[in-house]
């Protein structure tokens, strides 16, 4: 019997060809060459569900990627896999993998060495340098796991910068920065990850890709992409993780995810039933949105907080219906203190005479002497004492134990917030502002304390808790006989007074815009506000 001689130049060209083949279709590549651990079964072929596969044409075919995923999908073997393609069939790629600590990025790099060492020798590189954090191949090919900090993709240029959950990770923008003259001949980003709260990088970088605004491509995968789940499954994440978990782990919902301070589907509730477009906009930047003119017959506070003066923050404040615990408008801009101050007592009046609270923390002093040099009358005034309550202040009112405007101490601010969480969560509170509530969107505990997100304002929150808590002090005083807009106010117009050339206001003119600046000459200030 004659045995088949085999033809040399006939395997080499098949060798050729199918290398070809798997150089341009990396889920062929994949689908035939590579093998994964299975936690049960071992080493398995890398089988590629449909989605999979068009998710790796996605990595093939565009620069930045950002993945917005379930858990469990295997999207991170999938990323695994592409570098091992891409350093295979490429010379002299670089690809750093990142991710919240060495350990999970080394991870990464396992998945990449374990594919290769059960590659085909035909197809298999030598490899140059192999240990636990990195492999080398004899085309110039290599991969790294590091663990994210600035300076961990600053060193060489990178091909492919893979991050890992990178929702996770605390100093990610950095890296991101620091990576840019790396990337900047051409490389590739893809950051992976669940959700892990709003406000982070990642979700600001995904948000800008949904609306085209920054260079990634966008894709989304949650739970239902992978045909082997249904409804059953997603039901028993509910029950093993708790809904608001399984929200983030398996639906790639950013709104139940992270430590929010107000209840996210308290605001969703917010946003689908209360918000309204504004009845009127005003003001010289357009950042007065009214949402209801005055009533003659109701009482109203206007509660400010001034800007620090770094041009970080805003100036803000809310108008609110005393008795009907209504938003009726709302500002927020850059304006100078003096031009802020001029604008409250101005708005203020328009609103019968407002009750105005203003911070005095800060620049807002300056503030606030532009409101007692004009005499506004209906001023608040907190306690001098940082250790008084609303109770003690009460019933220890005195003139000289009070200070102009809203002091907010370290004492006071756990107070306002939870006062803002009970009306908020009671739904006690009219809200109409969607600007408003995308502040409250990323108010969230770091280190036990409510603050905005790393990037984020809080401004129009925290003048809207200070609102909220003048507003129960007032209304604890009229049950004791005491009216706040009024009588306690009345007696301290003295207090601080200035010298008779003090710029005044007339409260009787129709416009409550004009001033006097003590010449003679009377200034129209509406200009601010129209």
């Amino acid at each position: 019997m004659n045995e088949q001689k085999i033809d040399p130049k006939k395997v080499r060209g098949a060798i050729l060809q199918e290398y070809a083949r798997c150089k341009k279709d990396p889920a062929y590549f994949m689908r035939k060459y590579c093998s994964i651990q299975h936690p049960q079964r071992g080493r398995i072929p890398f089988e590629l569900y449909p989605f999979q596969e068009k998710v790796l044409n996605i990595f093939r075919d565009n620069n930045n990627i950002i993945t917005l995923k379930s858990r469990q999908l295997g999207i991170s073997t999938l990323a695994a896999g592409y570098a091992m393609w891409l350093m295979l069939f490429h010379d002299n790629k670089n690809v750093l993998a990142l991710a919240t600590t060495q350990l999970t990025a080394r991870n990464l790099v396992n998945k990449v060495q374990f594919m290769y060492e059960h590659l085909p020798s035909w197809l298999r590189l030598k490899a140059v340098e192999k240990n636990r954090l990195s492999l080398r191949l004899s085309n110039g090919s290599k991969v790294t796991a590091k663990s994210s900090n600035s300076d961990a993709a600053r060193s060489e240029a990178v091909s492919l910068l893979l991050i890992d959950e990178a929702g996770f990770i605390d100093n990610i923008e950095e890296t991101y920065v620091a990576a840019q003259q790396t990337l900047a001949t051409g490389g590739q980003c893809m950051a992976l990850s669940t959700p892990n709260g709003i406000g982070n990088w990642f979700h600001q970088t995904w948000q800008k890709a949904e609306l085209g605004e920054n260079s990634f491509t966008p894709v989304k995968l949650p739970w239902s992409v992978h045909p082997e789940r249904t409804e059953a499954w997603r039901k028993l994440q509910d029950r093993d993780l708790g809904p608001k978990m399984a929200a983030q782990e398996c639906d790639c919902d950013f709104l139940s995810s992270g430590d929010t301070v107000l209840d996210p589907e308290v605001l969703t509730w917010y946003e689908t039933s209360s918000t309204v477009q504004p009845i009127e906009v005003r003001g010289i930047d357009r950042n007065l949105w009214i949402w209801k003119h005055r009533d003659p017959m109701k009482s109203y506070m206007v509660v400010a907080d001034v800007a620090r003066g770094d041009g970080q923050d805003f100036s803000t404040y809310h108008i609110f219906d005393v008795e009907g615990a209504e938003q009726v408008a709302e500002y927020k801009g850059k304006l100078s203190p003096k031009e802020f101050g001029n604008v409250l007592v101005g708005i203020a009046s328009e609103y019968n005479d407002a009750l105005l609270v203003v911070e005095n923390a800060n620049i807002g002093w300056a503030t606030i002497e532009q409101i007692m040099e004009r005499e506004y009358r209906n001023l608040y005034y907190s306690s001098s004492s940082d250790q008084e309550t609303v109770q003690s202040y009460m019933a220890k009112y005195e003139r000289d134990k009070l200070t102009p405007g809203f002091t907010n101490s370290a004492k006071v601010r756990p107070l306002l917030v939870a006062k803002m969480m009970e009306y908020v969560h009671e739904k006690s509170v009219k809200i109409y502002s969607e600007r408003l509530l995308k502040e409250m969107r990323v108010f969230i505990w770091k280190n036990g304390k409510p603050q905005a997100q790393v990037g984020y304002n809080d401004d129009l929150v925290m003048a809207f808790a200070i609102g909220l808590y003048v507003r129960d002090t007032a209304l604890q005083m009229r049950q004791q006989g005491m009216d706040l807009t009024r009588a306690q106010l009345s007696s301290i117009t003295n207090l601080n007074k200035k010298n008779n050339s003090v710029i005044q206001v007339g409260f009787q003119q129709s416009n409550p815009y004009l001033i006097d600046n003590g010449s003679g000459h009377v200034e129209d200030i509406s200009w601010l506000l129209k």
